[in-house]
Order: structure tokens, then sequence, then C-alpha cells
């Protein structure tokens, strides 16, 4: 079962629980591409400006799925929690990217 997303944050700490284990640095990673007809949509949606929704829905989708893997990763290792979560995005070439979600995988415990 993956770590909860409640038990997961940007912050070096979760308010109420003191961390009893540190597994290391966990992620989730997604490669993603765009289809030929989500290009031609979007280019559609620049000639009229404002939120490009086909790409906005592409990116939505992509970090959650990476946020869902690293929550994944960090439960195969014992984790029940992920503090100083972060998101990382590269093109790997041209219209693929990488979407990177990684934190740092804690056992805690209530205080």
């Amino acid at each position: 079962m993956p770590v909860a997303p409640e038990m997961i944050t940007t912050a070096l700490e979760l308010p109420g629980y003191r961390i009893v284990r540190n597994f290391g640095v966990v992620r989730g990673i997604v490669v993603r591409s765009r289809s030929v007809f989500g290009t031609i949509g979007a280019s559609f949606q620049t000639l009229v400006g404002g939120d490009i929704t086909l790409f906005t829905t592409l990116c939505e989708k992509t970090r959650a799925d990476a946020f869902a893997r690293m929550a994944d990763h960090a439960a195969e290792h014992g984790a029940n929690a992920v503090i100083s979560f972060r998101y990382d995005a590269n093109e790997v070439m041209q219209g693929v990217t990488e979407v990177l979600a990684y934190g740092t995988a804690v056992q805690v415990e209530r205080l």
C-alpha cells in the first residue's frame, strides 16, 4: 500500500510526528510525449490565447503519476511518510519530457 498523500510534505518534518527512521531518497519517474492530435489541438488553443488546457491536463496527469510512483517506492522501503518532497522536469528530446517526483522516505510515529 503506498504512502498516504497526507503523509507526504515539502517540509522537513510532519507536525505531530517524530521521525524514527530514515530510508533515504525515493523517486517516481514518468517520461511522456505529446501526441500528434494533442499538439495540433494545443496549437489551435494558442491562437486564441489563455490556458492551453490540453497541455495543462497532460502535465497534471504526468505529475500525479510521478507522485503515485514515488509514494509506492517509499512504501516498498517500509516508509509511512515522505518529507522534503519535490518535483523536477527535464526535456529528454523535443516533445518528450521526464517528470521526477522525489523526497526522503521516513518512518514516523505520532508524538
